[in-house]
């Protein structure tokens, strides 16, 4: 990290614990949910894979897992013969049993070890559709670009329908003893939808596309999962990617997310659909979801991209979502969530990732950083683990390390350092230095995101905050007196004086696992 950002940070990280020691209600999210995505671990192994990776992300103190419910995957053969489509047919796309039952197998197992253990699962369905559901792409289309080609809004909202009819909390499987299928109750329709290969073409005749389109595919969505009894649940909108490129405006140049946003909310008034607004009224949502990667780049630190939405600049989207209240497009205020979020590492990956030290610090400095934007609401960490290279190309080449290597887990199942950081997080900043004994006055958040949330009334954590100087004449010592976690989540933030320079660390120790567990460790300046 340059001696640049280096200061940038301890400059930001001062002025908003100083903020949130000063003011906490008015200036910090001190409810937000924590997310896990790993389709990888939770739909695509067998059970005992999927319960242990749960039980996993619940110990480390998930709220709540964001799952893919492919289309195209829950489609996949229910056509292949005349009498299947025949069946299709007659049964119609917006009944669940006009898919093969085999498919939505993965899900139904989900979401009954979802109940069982007390881990709601937020439900993203997206495309790209079967065949069916989507126009023909013109030739010379890479195969890649053409599954994604403009998705017919009607058929996406008769399979919206199929799931919402599924997971009403009132269908019973076909094939697992014929017993109800629990209610699911968080959902987002389509994900980054400013990316070509979830849905194209991003632009046409150097006009946009995909705004206009996935507005027309969110409104149809929602519709649907009106239709079928979840018109109360939390719905999000947006899923968007946080970069996208300049220059040539081709179908397959991923739109960067304020264009595409500008253009969604119709907020530059060129666009001619935005007769839909008209028609649907304003986006009716829980919350806008995004995902802020900022790639290798601290949280605090944005992109040389002006249009790109990160971390770093997120109040720049909700500049945006406020602009889109005035004309009347959604409400005032809305909310956002983080819905994807996370840092490759290096190992494995010799291309895309960063140490892992730096994946550690820039996850508890982006949880930070969301902890003190109230309009945050939810934050998420993607992969538990990370997954397995595409071994098909060469060994170390770009394309073998395709796929995400993100994790707190290596594939092995060993933690990285990130783990430990991750569910204990921890921030320090000295604000002075006495020039005559040189000790530091710094200020400390952390969060005890490890510590379940069904405790009883009232009960309340304490930690105790160490410190280790920078000469290493002692090892880690207690300092200052125990601190009360107050907050119900597990944050706490609190002022401390330390004799020198060194580093600080919180400790808890409790009566339930993990019975003692020990902080990321921040720096005294």
């Amino acid at each position: 990290m340059s001696h640049r950002s280096t200061n940038l940070r301890r400059s930001v990280v001062l002025g908003l614990l100083a903020l949130g020691l000063l003011a906490p209600a008015a200036q910090a999210a001190p409810n937000q949910i924590t997310i896990m995505q790993d389709d990888d671990a939770l739909i695509y192994r067998d059970d005992a894979t999927r319960d242990a990776a749960m039980r996993k992300m619940k110990g480390l103190g998930v709220d709540a897992i964001r799952v893919t419910i492919l289309w195209d995957r829950v489609a996949e053969n229910a056509q292949r013969t005349k009498a299947l489509r025949k069946r299709f047919r007659k049964l119609g796309a917006d009944d669940p049993r006009a898919y093969p039952r085999l498919n939505w197998d993965r899900y139904d197992r989900l979401v009954r070890a979802s109940k069982t253990l007390k881990l709601p699962v937020y439900f993203n369905i997206t495309g790209p559709g079967p065949k069916w559901g989507h126009a023909k792409a013109p030739k010379g289309i890479r195969s890649s670009v053409a599954k994604a080609w403009r998705p017919k809004e009607r058929e996406f909202y008769k399979f919206v329908k199929a799931v919402g009819k599924r997971y009403s909390g009132k269908f019973r499987d076909e094939n697992d003893g014929r017993h109800l299928i629990p209610r699911v109750g968080i959902w987002s329709l389509w994900n980054e939808p400013n990316q070509a290969g979830w849905l194209a073409p991003q632009w046409s005749n150097n006009k946009t596309a995909s705004p206009q389109i996935y507005r027309k595919l969110w409104f149809w969505g929602r519709r649907a999962l009106v239709s079928t009894g979840h018109g109360r649940d939390t719905i999000f909108v947006g899923e968007t990617a946080p970069i996208g490129q300049g220059g040539r405006r081709t179908s397959k140049s991923a739109m960067r997310p304020k264009t595409f946003l500008r253009a969604f909310f119709c907020l530059d008034r060129q666009d001619k659909g935005c007769t839909d607004y008209d028609k649907y009224g304003p986006v009716r949502t829980a919350a806008f979801a995004h995902h802020p990667y900022t790639k290798k780049n601290s949280p605090f630190e944005r992109e040389r991209d002006p249009e790109a939405l990160t971390l770093a600049n997120i109040g720049e989207l909700e500049s945006l979502l406020d602009e889109a209240a005035v004309r009347g497009r959604i409400a005032p205020q809305t909310p956002i969530v983080s819905s994807e979020f996370g840092y490759e590492t290096n190992p494995p990956d010799p291309h895309q990732g960063i140490p892992l030290a730096d994946q550690s610090n820039n996850l508890v400095l982006g949880e930070f950083l969301t902890f003190n934007n109230p309009r945050i609401i939810g934050h998420s960490q993607f992969l538990l683990n990370d997954t397995s290279p595409v071994r098909k190309h060469t060994k170390n080449s770009k394309a073998y390390w395709f796929t995400y290597q993100s994790g707190l887990f290596n594939r092995a199942g060993t933690a990285k350092p990130a783990a430990g950081a991750w569910a204990f997080p921890f921030v320090s900043a000295t604000t002075a230095i006495d020039p005559t004994t040189g000790s530091r006055n710094v200020l400390t958040w952390g969060f005890l995101r490890f510590r379940p949330n069904d405790l009883p009334p009232g009960f309340q954590d304490v930690v105790q905050l160490q410190f280790r100087p920078a000469d290493g004449s002692t090892d880690w010592v207690n300092v200052g007196a125990p601190v009360l976690v107050t907050n119900g989540k597990g944050y706490f933030q609190h002022a401390v004086e330390t004799p020198g320079p060194g580093a600080l660390r919180a400790y808890w120790s409790g009566s339930q696992l993990p019975f003692h567990a020990f902080s990321a460790t921040g720096t005294v300046g």
